[in-house]
Formats: structure tokens, sequence, C-alpha cells
């Protein structure tokens, strides 16, 4: 266990200009040091309610998982990808850090403050496969967007509403859980 975590220090302090500096800012009183994205790792941040159903997902597949940060001020979750030139991640609320961005990071054995590693670093250099990324972060979206429209309720019977659709304005029948074909709804 010990040479683990010692490995798991060496790799992520690596990251830092002086590796010796960052490991005496993680034993000091902020507990946090400041590293360097783009060399070894990218980060990829995506808001806290996204982030878990998807991270949930990928650690159902048999590739060992990369290191994965929270900020539970910010509810937002850090996923370490390997360093991409170009950065195309784009959507509302995802954050790409690539070269040229900074990171603030406990130890790996540490939680400090607002941060803490949902998934350490396994010092193995293991990191988050893009497109895995990518395709759990859609599956979630399409979750969250499913029960979002359940969660809508009729403001005349407080039934929820599946398609997010009222009965007094669109339901030509008088409630949502009508079988009214889409056809014939204006």
């Amino acid at each position: 266990m010990q040479t683990a975590m010692r490995q798991a220090t060496e790799w992520l302090a690596a990251a830092a200009n002086d590796p010796r500096e960052c490991k005496r800012q993680w034993h000091s009183e902020s507990g946090i040091a400041v590293l360097a994205c783009g060399r070894f790792w990218d980060v990829l941040s995506v808001p806290e309610e996204l982030a878990m159903p998807a991270l949930d997902a990928l650690l159902g597949i048999p590739q060992p998982p990369g290191p994965a940060l929270a900020d539970v001020c910010a509810r937002r979750v850090a996923f370490f990808l390997p360093p991409d030139p170009t950065g195309r991640w784009i959507g509302s609320g995802i954050r790409y850090s690539g070269k040229g961005a900074w990171v603030a990071v406990p130890a790996p054995y540490r939680a400090v403050g607002r941060l803490r590693w949902v998934i350490p670093p396994n010092g193995s250099g293991a990191l988050f496969v893009p497109a895995a990324v990518e395709l759990a972060l859609q599956l979630a979206l399409g979750r969250l967007s499913s029960q979002a429209r359940w969660r809508r309720r009729c403001p005349t019977c407080g039934a929820p509403t599946p398609d997010g659709r009222f009965p007094a304005v669109d339901a030509p029948l008088g409630h949502p859980r009508s079988t009214t074909p889409d056809t014939a709804r204006p």
C-alpha cells in the first residue's frame, strides 16, 4: 500500500516544475499544489450531476480508470485525460484545461478543503480514455434529460408529465397520459 501511494505521489508531483516543492506544498497548511496541464495530462471539468453517472459507467468497463478530482463547493468533477493539443471538448458547463492551464490538486492520499479525489491516481500513469469519457457523458446526459421530463408535473392534477407538456395547452384529450398520437397534437 505504501509503495502504491509513493508511486502515485511521484507520478503526480512529476507534473510540477519542481517536484520537491510540490511535495512540500502538499505537507504545508494549504495541502494543495498547482500543477501544469498539457504535459502528462489534460483535465476535463464537468458538472457533478453529469459527472457522477458518467463515472459510474466508466467504472463498469474493464480498462483501469484515470484520476478524478471533485471540487465539492463548485460541484464539479475533473477527469484526467491524455494531453490533446486540439482539446475540442465543448458543451454546456464543460471546461477543458490543456497546455498553458493549471490545476490545483491535493496529494493523492488526502482530501483538502473543497478538493477530494473521487479516484486518486494510482501511480501507473493510467488516464481516462477520451472516447470512453465522451460516450459515458452522452449516456449520462441522456439519462438526466429523460429524468427531467418526468420531473415536470401537471398543474391541474399533479401527475408527472412524461413529455413536459401540460394538458390544457398541449393534449387535446385533456391529460398528459392520454394515448393521443403526436401527429394529432398542434
